[in-house]
């Protein structure tokens, strides 16, 4: 490959305590956090909007908080941030959890929301918690000594800038920090899905009639394959989404296979798309190398390290923890990784990746880089009791209760749920 030299004066535009690569809901869950512990921090997001998938990627539904027999698991950040995702706008939210009467057997706790009213939401809660943001910026290169991150250069409408911090997070989502740094990663794959919000007349009827704007949406596509692979063209290459070509090459079959799919609707003026996603759909890039890396087997198994118990969004009683080992690599002292590019694989890494597990685990984040400031210490040697306990003044279930583990032959081994493209 032909290559260039390019050298750059680049201008040095701030110093922080932390920085946060990446304004998804994980990037903001570890900002936050950090924030509230008094440390200065700096959130950089490439595009104009927080929230990432759940936002511009529009998968806009927090999925279960519970165990499906009526019991939270999941608390924290998690559950503020889906309380901010409705405050606004509407919700699906059912009674019985509005009400603080779940019932062993019935509807899990779980709720849909507006994207572009979270987004207005989001941005003020950044800053209402003291966050700095740096919007339409993207991490371009690190400053590296040794194993340790100097400071990160990003470039935008100003050109080339340059940031420095005690500690990094990478809530890129696709471990762009981490590989620029260094660290070891793993490469995924990703099925052929491109899901866009529709609708028609017989939507807007609906919400007229029942005065609930939830109702007006649909789902529209290009690629349907759904989170288990059925639906994957037979033969189509897995998109990795970790380099340009295949970005833009799953951008472009996605917008003419949807655009073909809308040639074929005999009545055009009863139905529009009223938003397409503005970043790939991709969930399983790249994850850290990590200490420990979930697997699936690991279901109702306790971690000394866990920073947070979760839930199977997609089956009842399915209990993990998220250990501190799926978020850092030994040798790399000032980085660690939350949300997308935790260390799972197979079906635990959906498990890891989803709207409320990625939110905990970007909350465990930013506490270890404040506590291993206050500690001088590695972020891979945080004290994991101190960590425990900040999370667990937080609100954060550390450990799930061996009660709710059902008995032999009682597991709910069947998908049961309408959430596969999630």
């Amino acid at each position: 490959m032909d290559c260039i030299e390019v050298k750059k004066s680049v201008p040095v535009k701030g110093s922080y305590d932390i920085i946060v690569a990446g304004g998804g809901v994980s990037g903001i869950a570890a900002a936050v956090s950090a924030s509230r512990m008094g440390k200065k921090v700096l959130l950089i997001e490439k595009t104009i909007c927080l929230g990432g998938l759940a936002t511009i990627g529009l998968i806009n539904l927090f999925v279960p908080l519970c165990n499906g027999r009526g019991v939270q698991i999941i608390k924290g950040m998690a559950e503020e941030l889906l309380q901010l995702s409705v405050k606004y706008g509407y919700d699906t939210i059912p009674d019985c959890w509005k009400n603080g009467n779940p019932t062993k057997d019935g509807p899990r706790y779980v709720t849909r929301y507006s994207v572009p009213i979270f987004v207005l939401a989001l941005t003020e809660f950044i800053k209402s918690e003291g966050v700095s943001i740096l919007y339409d910026s993207v991490v371009s290169d690190v400053a590296m000594e040794g194993s340790q991150v100097k400071g990160v250069v990003v470039v935008n409408k100003s050109g080339f800038e340059y940031y420095t911090a005690s500690m990094f997070v990478d809530a890129t989502g696709d471990g762009d920090l981490m590989v620029q740094a260094g660290v070891p990663t793993v490469q995924g794959r990703n099925f052929h899905t491109f899901m866009m919000h529709g609708a028609d007349t017989k939507m807007c009827k609906k919400a007229a009639e029942s005065g609930d704007l939830g109702n007006l949406q649909h789902w529209a596509s290009g690629g349907n394959a759904n989170l288990y692979g059925g639906g994957h063209p037979e033969g189509k290459p897995y998109w990795l989404g970790t380099n340009s070509k295949d970005v833009t090459n799953y951008v472009v079959e996605n917008h003419i296979e949807a655009l073909n799919k809308l040639k074929n609707d005999k009545d055009k003026a009863a139905r529009d798309i009223l938003r397409i996603p503005t970043m790939p759909q991709f969930r399983t890039t790249r994850h850290i190398d990590g200490n420990y890396t979930l697997k699936e087997a690991d279901t109702y198994r306790h971690f000394d390290d866990s920073v947070g118990a979760i839930c199977d969004f997609d089956r009842r009683d399915f209990l993990y923890e998220i250990p501190f080992g799926t978020l850092v690599r030994d040798g790399f002292g000032n980085i660690i990784t939350a949300g997308r590019s935790a260390a799972g694989e197979g079906y635990a890494w959906d498990v890891l990746r989803v709207i409320p597990p990625a939110i905990i685990s970007g909350q465990a984040a930013g506490v270890a880089c404040a506590l291993a400031i206050d500690e001088k210490k590695p972020v891979y040697g945080t004290d994991i009791k101190m960590l425990q306990k900040t999370l667990t003044a937080q609100n954060v279930m550390i450990h799930f209760d061996d009660g709710l583990v059902p008995k032999a032959g009682e597991e709910i081994t069947v998908q049961e749920s309408n959430m596969e493209h999630f």
